[in-house]
């Protein structure tokens, strides 16, 4: 549980970044070449929709240049990420992020020249290429209600870095400067920090969760005005943002970037709020089988699973590739070399950046990075992330980079398709039968957390952006009153106190512009195609779904096996939520 320097931690647990860059100095020669290739993409303005010879031109540089600057940038945030504390590589990520502004600035003509050319030079371009740029074109031109003059979308794209401020001001408070106190936990001083707090609120020791959680929530209540004035800037932009553009909300703003109706929002957020009797029974099993007279929120992610398991990275990592064997040879065999290869940075150090996610550019590894503490959780984000990178591989195997981005409504799909696939496996095949209760117990708790979770932050996240776009302001007497309705709403079956209202304060999706819904919309697409692999074997239908990278729209690129995002898809997650909440009933209570 002691957190150890990154220098004491064995170099076969650390990705192998040094395969992007070296050295600085040749991270430095990068960034200069970058530079120089982003003034020769200017020579473009004025005359890009000249002809496909030109477009072609312009194209190819593009390409090369973004592909470029986007390792610069992976590189340097991989770098910061090992150590927050090291001043130096956060200096680095910063310089890395004004180059990528300066891109997006100098180029911030390509969508109003697309925008304003003729029907007859689209068609030409288009038509020349044999279709190669047809979406890439189609989404720029679509977007020409939204898009404003030149100098307008210049000054836009110089304000990249102002406007993340909120972000990456808060990711700097709560990863280096935000210092917790500590417990003791077996006889010994235990540290809290933002990466063990959960896992320190399943240990068995009611008293020890409890003390977790207040000393937890209250160091946080220390810079509650703070923290609430970042969060209100975050909001602030977004309305801002949405509001230049001539989008009528921040949602339909962050919505229509990803390319993705409104309506499924909507729909997502109905069908959880008319079906939370899952929910609640799933609380009142907890409290059974936990035996306490009132389910605290101290007690939510206590497991039910009465045995603790300790599973190192390389068992984890048995499990997971047997797991995955429905999806076929080739899948497996590219998840064992990267796993086998430096792709993931393993365990938790001093200053490491808290979580886990999937990383790196086009044209490097798709990264890792952990905080691996050798449960059967940590088993299950290896191979949450490891279904992110697998669509990265896929999709630079088969796409250019103009469509490697395939976006996070599509990517939460292949990472939870990876967990139901393990659970299913440890279900069914493994003897070990305290393993298969964990395993059972942590589909409920997935269910819980990223399908009724989730719904309740995108819930909040709306109703922040709403009252900014109210006139309001957000303090924090005002998020605490109502982040604290949704969690009574949602937990009608638990002891909902006044801590747990300031939760919203350590969730730094907050920040990240209605990201948090497309986890539920993902484990209800992943519920769906889990069945459509096993029961019906189409993995070579899902490997094209992964290899389609961003080379369409999200919702037709569901439609490769046959997924809509609607109602009655996240209402069958919800009946495989009840099916595993039948099963625990029986294993669990008898």
């Amino acid at each position: 549980m002691n957190v150890e320097e990154r220098d004491d931690i064995s170099g076969e647990y650390k990705w192998n970044v040094e395969k992007v860059y070296n050295s600085i100095e040749q991270w430095e020669t990068d960034f200069e070449k970058a530079q120089e290739k982003i003034e020769e993409l200017k020579d473009f303005e004025g005359r890009l929709m000249e002809g496909p010879e030109v477009f072609s031109q312009f194209m190819e540089k593009y390409s090369d240049t973004s592909v470029l600057v986007a390792q610069l940038r992976s590189y340097a945030s991989m770098k910061r990420d090992e150590d927050t504390r090291k001043e130096d590589f956060q200096a680095l990520a910063a310089k890395a992020g004004s180059l990528s502004s300066k891109l997006s600035s100098d180029t911030s003509f390509v969508e109003v020249e697309i925008q304003n050319a003729s029907e007859q030079d689209y068609r030409e371009i288009n038509e020349s290429s044999g279709g190669k740029y047809s979406h890439f074109l189609e989404k720029i031109r679509e977007k020409k209600d939204h898009t404003r003059k030149k100098e307008i979308e210049q000054i836009l794209s110089n304000l990249g870095e102002v406007l993340s401020s909120p972000s990456d001001i808060y990711s700097t408070f709560t990863n280096a400067d935000l210092d917790f106190p500590s417990v003791e936990k077996d006889g010994e001083e235990v540290k809290i920090t933002q990466s063990n707090f959960t896992k320190l609120l399943k240990e068995s020791d009611r008293g020890l969760r409890e003390e977790v959680y207040s000393k937890f929530y209250d160091r946080f209540n220390d810079f509650d005005n703070t923290v609430a004035k970042s969060l209100d800037k975050e909001a602030r932009t977004n309305s801002k943002f949405a509001e230049v553009r001539s989008y009528s909300s921040s949602l339909e703003s962050a919505l229509d970037s990803k390319n993705v109706p409104t309506e499924v929002f909507d729909s997502l957020v109905d069908a959880v709020d008319t079906n939370l009797g899952p929910l609640y029974r799933h609380q009142e099993l907890k409290r059974e089988v936990l035996g306490v007279e009132n389910l605290k929120m101290w007690d939510v992610y206590m497991p039910m699973a009465d045995s603790d398991i300790e599973i190192s990275f390389e068992e984890a990592k048995e499990h997971i590739l047997k797991a995955l064997k429905p999806l076929g040879e080739d899948y497996v065999e590219a998840a064992r070399e990267g796993l086998d290869s430096g792709w993931v940075d393993v365990y938790e150090n001093k200053g490491k950046r808290s979580g886990a996610y999937s990383g790196g550019a086009y044209g490097t590894d798709p990264f890792i990075l952990m905080n691996f503490h050798g449960d059967v959780q940590s088993m299950y984000t290896l191979a949450h992330e490891l279904g992110h990178s697998m669509h990265s591989y896929f999709t630079e195997a088969n796409q250019p980079y103009i469509y490697s981005n395939y976006g996070i409504f599509l990517a939460e799909i292949a990472s939870t398709v990876n967990e139901q696939l393990l659970t299913e496996y440890l279900l069914n095949n493994v003897e070990d039968e305290a393993l298969k209760r964990h395993a059972l117990d942590h589909q409920l708790e997935n269910f819980r957390n990223t399908l009724f979770r989730q719904t309740m932050f995108a819930e909040f996240e709306k109703e922040i952006h709403d009252a900014v776009e109210d006139g309001e302001v957000l303090t924090s007497g005002m998020l605490n009153e109502r982040y604290s309705q949704l969690k009574q709403k949602y937990y009608q079956n638990a002891d909902v106190d006044d801590r747990i209202a300031r939760e919203w304060m350590r969730i730094p999706h907050f920040y990240y512009n209605f990201y948090v819904f497309q986890y539920a919309t993902g484990i209800s697409a992943a519920t769906n195609i889990r069945e459509k692999i096993i029961q019906e074997g189409r993995n070579e239908d899902y490997i094209d779904f992964l290899s389609s990278g961003g080379s369409n729209y999200p919702l037709e690129t569901l439609e490769i096996i046959d997924i809509e995002a609607d109602r009655d898809t996240f209402e069958e997650a919800i009946d495989q939520y009840r099916r595993y909440l039948d099963r625990a009933e029986e294993l669990f209570l008898d």
